[in-house]
């Protein structure tokens, strides 16, 4: 009886004893994976973290440019010094209020050089009446006059890739508000330079009832 108290009495502190241990190698094994998942963890999202950041600071630094991006030019600039510009014209082209000067720009591909090609419509600053219609070309750096029209009024634009200019046609009496009609003239860039392929008439005293009339 005694000797089984004595073997129950060393049995109990072997076993604290073992618990404890045991106790103790999970604990230091628990704060050595804990520490090393928080290593691991925190270099993880430090590496992840400046690395996305840089990526997103680096792509709003250097956007990729779109292939249809297009220069914009000085058209006032651009028309005053052309010399092919008549001189009535570049006395109509001053500013109407401040510095707002009568002009219409466009963009676009014309003539297939390396950059969209400019269409500038000078205006009037009282009733908007075209004077004057220029088409400039990129060349080596510099933009060229490859197209003007000058016989008020006048007014070009790009339309599906062609040059289209529309003239008002005035009869005697006809107030500049309201022409009696109109030819549309489309051109298209072929060998160097702009050629006519068709033109169309439309009348405005009978605009229901006409037609467009092709020519060549």
């Amino acid at each position: 009886m005694h000797g089984g108290l004595t073997g129950t009495g060393r049995s109990t502190p072997d076993r604290a004893n073992l618990q404890a241990a045991f106790t103790a190698v999970t604990v230091l094994a628990a704060l050595g994976l804990f520490a090393s998942g928080c290593a691991t963890g925190g270099t993880g999202a430090r590496d992840e973290g400046p690395a996305h950041a840089d990526s997103v600071a680096g792509a709003a630094a250097t956007p990729t440019p779109s292939p249809a991006q297009t220069t914009r030019v000085d058209a006032v600039k651009l028309v005053k010094d052309d010399p092919q510009v008549s001189a009535e014209v570049k006395r109509e082209l001053k500013p109407c209020v401040a510095d707002e000067y009568p002009v219409d720009v466009s963009y676009g591909e014309l003539t297939g050089g390396p950059s969209d090609d400019v269409v500038v419509n000078v205006l009037t600053c009282g009733d908007a009446v075209g004077v004057g219609s220029y088409v400039y070309r990129e060349q080596d750096g510099r933009y060229e006059n490859v197209f003007q029209a000058e016989e008020p009024p006048v007014y070009a634009e790009i339309d599906r890739g062609d040059l289209v200019v529309t003239k008002q046609v005035y009869e005697k009496g006809d107030p500049v508000s309201s022409p009696s009609g109109e030819n549309v003239i489309t051109y298209r860039w072929a060998a160097g330079r702009f050629t006519e392929e068709y033109r169309t008439h439309n009348d405005y005293s009978n605009a229901v009832g006409s037609g467009a009339s092709p020519s060549k």
